[in-house]
């Protein structure tokens, strides 16, 4: 999963000193959602008047890869951006978003999710199309696809080629050919700004409009509504699954359905780990749904107290995302909540490092322990999900280490036993501790005395949809998955080749 941004603003394009706006709140939005992905940042921009596109990117967190003088060369009045989390081709550079092609015409693109059946569409663009690919990554495919489609069989582009009708047209084709979840923005040359979501909306992608100083409108599209709010725009509404829409390089903007698919399927995992706390994702927020998931937590840790089966003392947070979680529960059961782990901001997301070893590394350097606030505690460890385990058998042993007593770990999301396809990398299910395991033996082997995890229902009810992907969960995945295992033994290749 990544962090996706684009930005129009037709005022910036006026002089040649505020040529780098869009880019500068780009730049600014990926900051935002720099919990989204770690290994890799980019921006790419078009300037009208020199008519070229602009590129700067590496692997790296936002603030590394950019400075003033590389963010000054990005000129023109739209950009777009993308923070990288690697979950399909490689972790080096030459997998790196955005992506750009001059050839038939100037087009950009950068997305967050993933393609399911990329092998297949690479090999099509390869054996039918004569195309060379250049990366490992899926959406060097999209962007020969859409191409392709805006083309609609002509050899040279003309006007009719970048009028909303045929990109509308373009987009359910797209829609037709690509398998999974993704949430697209593209730069068309000299036309505009083009952003579209998968039919099921298993990506997120919002709408932000602030008026300029001469009564235009500029635009931001981003993953979420945090850097939306944070770069001063005004939250619209969320692109619907399945839609496309279409913003000139004067502001104005279109927009239609692109699909009749009717059963919507936003990842869950938004809202329980991935999302900012401070983002709302199709209407819920996200905060608001985490105070909710401890509130849930809570009943099902009321009833194994009235069972005899626990008897913790305090209510403690793994840090950061299941705090809101924590905080509900400790209320909800008359617990005082303690902070026992102290996380340091310097270190990257454990979940979301590329490989095991880094992983490991990680959590040793992320939490620091409170020693008075542990030794001779009955802990009810809160967090908000376990995956592979990992984050959390150095957890339990840390708390062992320093006195803790009795450990009960509650979790405010599901035991994941399948693979995502989507945008989240566990495309192999023997890499989740839950697989093939009873809560029992989830229990042992991470060493704690009970385990309590919430149920779909639960997690429904605290989101507050109904219509969900949950296929880690329960293996009912929201597209056909006839090229999963090509897919996941691709990305073990790729990951292997480091």
């Amino acid at each position: 999963m990544c962090g996706v941004i684009g930005v129009i603003d037709p005022q910036s394009s006026e002089t040649r000193g505020a040529a780098a706006a869009a880019a500068f709140d780009t730049f600014r939005g990926l900051l935002a959602l720099q919990h989204r992905g770690q290994d890799a940042a980019g921006i790419l921009s078009y300037d009208a008047q020199t008519r070229m596109f602009m590129c700067e990117k590496d692997l790296g967190l936002v603030t590394n890869v950019f400075d003033q003088q590389k963010i000054e060369k990005l000129t023109g009045s739209m950009a777009i951006g993308h923070t990288r989390y690697a979950t399909m081709g490689g972790d080096g550079r030459r997998d790196i978003q955005p992506m750009v092609t001059g050839v038939p015409f100037g087009l950009g693109m950068a997305h967050n999710g993933n393609i399911l059946n990329y092998t297949e569409l690479a090999d099509a663009l390869s054996t039918e199309y004569n195309r060379q690919l250049l990366t490992a990554n899926d959406l060097e495919v999209m962007i020969n696809y859409f191409a392709d489609f805006l083309m609609n069989g002509k050899t040279v582009a003309d006007t009719d080629t970048f009028s909303f009708g045929n990109i509308k047209s373009a987009t359910e084709k797209m829609f037709g050919v690509l398998t999974g979840g993704y949430a697209v923005v593209a730069l068309l040359a000299g036309q505009g700004m083009v952003a579209f979501r998968d039919p099921k909306g298993i990506r997120p992608l919002v709408l932000g409009m602030r008026e300029t100083d001469d009564g235009r409108k500029a635009w931001c599209i981003a993953s979420e509504s945090i850097a939306v709010n944070y770069l001063g725009y005004a939250y619209q509404r969320d692109i619907a699954a399945g839609e496309v829409v279409f913003i000139d390089m004067d502001g104005n903007l279109q927009s239609a359905m692109a699909t009749q698919e009717k059963q919507k399927a936003p990842c869950m995992f938004e809202w329980v780990y991935f999302s900012g706390a401070e983002s709302t994702i199709d209407h819920q927020p996200v905060y608001g749904a985490r105070l909710r998931l401890g509130e849930r937590l809570a009943a099902r840790t009321r009833a194994a107290i009235d069972a005899n089966e626990i008897s913790p003392d305090v209510v403690m947070p793994v840090p950061d995302t299941s705090r809101p979680a924590a905080i509900a529960a400790a209320e909800a059961l008359s617990l005082p909540y303690r902070e026992g782990l102290i996380k340091n901001r310097y270190v990257a997301r454990s979940f979301i490092l590329s490989g095991q070893d880094k992983r490991e590394w990680a959590v040793e350097l992320k939490l620091s322990p409170v020693p008075g606030e542990i030794e001779g505690k009955n802990i009810l460890l809160i967090d908000d999900s376990i995956v592979r385990g990992t984050t959390s058998k150095r957890i339990i042993s840390l708390l062992r280490k320093y006195g803790a007593k009795e450990i009960t770990l509650a979790i405010t999301c599901p035991p994941h036993r399948h693979a995502c396809f989507y945008g989240i990398d566990f495309p192999d299910p023997a890499d989740l501790v839950a697989h093939g395991k009873t809560v029992e033996q989830i229990a042992e082997t991470l060493g704690v005395n009970k385990v309590i995890y919430l149920d779909e229902h639960d997690l429904r009810e605290a989101i507050g949809l109904t219509q969900l992907c949950m296929a880690c969960i329960n293996g009912k995945y929201p597209t056909a998955t006839k090229d999963a295992e090509e897919f996941s033994q691709a990305r073990k290749r790729l990951r292997a080749a480091g």
